[in-house]
């Protein structure tokens, strides 16, 4: 089965906008990765987008934007992506995450009833990734 999704890891973040019970990252460069059924080698890609989180609640004090993605947790319901988010994501019911930043002792720690991803435009190709 083919499948997608952000490598948070190096993804670049453009702000993080707190307020009125939301919570949106937006991405200027999300890194994608894309893997295809019966291939062993999988591609890179970049990508904006946003990851919003609706009824939520921030924990502490985001970093200053721009930054970058250092990696960390996702979750949704029982599921919890680490230093990844599945393409596509949406879904009502415990969200979190609980991301690290390049340069920052700061965390993006927020509680939520809810998530989605919104991503923009279309990808645009980096390069091949070839097994070892």
């Amino acid at each position: 089965m083919d499948s997608t999704s952000i490598d948070l890891p190096g993804s670049e973040v453009e702000s993080i906008r707190v307020g009125e019970g939301r919570v949106v990252v937006r991405f200027s460069r999300a890194y994608l990765i894309k893997t295809m059924s019966g291939s062993r080698e999988r591609t890179r890609w970049w990508q904006a987008g946003e990851l919003i989180f609706h009824q939520a609640e921030v924990e502490g004090e985001p970093p200053g934007c721009p930054c970058v993605c250092a990696g960390g947790d996702v979750g949704e319901n029982v599921y919890t992506y680490r230093d990844m988010i599945p393409i596509p994501l949406q879904g009502q019911g415990r969200a979190h995450c609980d991301l690290r930043f390049e340069g920052s002792d700061r965390h993006l720690r927020v509680e939520a009833g809810g998530v989605e991803l919104k991503m923009e435009d279309r990808p645009h190709y980096i390069e091949h990734i070839r097994p070892a």
